[in-house]
């Protein structure tokens, strides 16, 4: 970068910050929220004045974001089934190249992790993994729906519920549980059985990490001085990064403890000591 290209460009970072300090000084105390922090974050978690209305039936609006995510993640997948993978070529092209490379990420995972039994865990982390990055991702979207009050309110990642994230929490469970059964019989049912902690870590792990950030997000929007920018770049890095790592862990998590349950049992046999005396020494067969 030149010279004259560095001093541009330090001018329009320094105008946009005149701009923001300009508009907080000049906008600050004309607004107030209809409601304070705390309960603006209790709803938040609770959803208890911004339910949705759906066939007459309030739900909390993570149903909603749940119900569109899956819309979304099963007609790409029918696309790409139809129109995308015939065509696919001995050379790949980039997408070619970057979907080979997520399938081929978590069967290596699967494989690695329960070598006796993977082919349906390879598509099972794939399908957890893809929901999680696209549901927390969801949120980034900011689609406004109209609740039973009739107020607008903002679709909030799927999984920031805490019925959504017990519900796929449960779900790897089952799977874990199934693989268990087909491949130990009842032994595999007794394994499972002892992680009975399992599905409420992996429910509370994902609410906690998801929910983190919109409640962070929403402590930066209560204040006035603090809802220039900076919001933005709270919520790419909270939502981005929990998208990331939260369906890394699920995913190796459910493969990891599913592996030990469909591990084959090995009996051990036991090597019977004969001892013949001799005169001199005592030799053991």
């Amino acid at each position: 970068m030149t010279k004259k290209q560095t001093i541009l460009f330090l001018s329009i970072v320094l105008a946009v910050c005149a701009l923001l300090i300009v508009g907080i000084v000049l906008t600050n105390g004309q607004y107030e929220s209809s409601s304070t922090i705390q309960e603006s974050m209790q709803d938040a978690v609770l959803h208890e004045e911004d339910k949705i209305s759906l066939f007459g039936l309030p739900v909390n609006p993570g149903l909603i974001s749940a119900y569109l995510v899956t819309g979304v993640i099963l007609l790409f997948a029918a696309i790409v089934r139809i129109f995308v993978i015939p065509r696919f070529k001995t050379v790949p092209g980039k997408f070619q190249l970057v979907l080979e490379q997520a399938v081929g990420m978590f069967d290596n995972m699967a494989s690695a992790n329960s070598p006796h039994r993977n082919n349906f865990l390879g598509a099972y982390i794939f399908a957890a993994a893809a929901y999680i990055f696209v549901g927390t991702l969801f949120e980034l979207f900011g689609i406004p729906w109209v609740s039973a009050a009739g107020e607008s309110v903002t679709l909030p990642a799927p999984l920031s519920d805490i019925n959504g994230a017990i519900a796929l929490g449960c779900l790897s469970y089952l799977v874990i549980l199934a693989g268990g059964i087909a491949s130990n019989r009842m032994r595999g049912l007794g394994r499972t059985l002892k992680e009975f902690s399992l599905p409420i870590s992996m429910s509370f792990r994902l609410f906690g990490a998801l929910l983190s950030g919109l409640l962070v997000s929403e402590l930066v929007y209560s204040y006035l001085a603090l809802s220039f920018v900076l919001p933005v770049v709270v919520g790419l890095l909270f939502t981005v990064l929990h998208a990331l790592v939260q369906a890394y862990v699920l995913a190796t998590l459910t493969a990891l403890i599913y592996g030990e349950v469909c591990e084959p049992y090995v009996r051990k046999n036991k090597v019977r000591s004969n001892k013949i005396k001799t005169t001199d020494t005592e030799v053991t067969l």
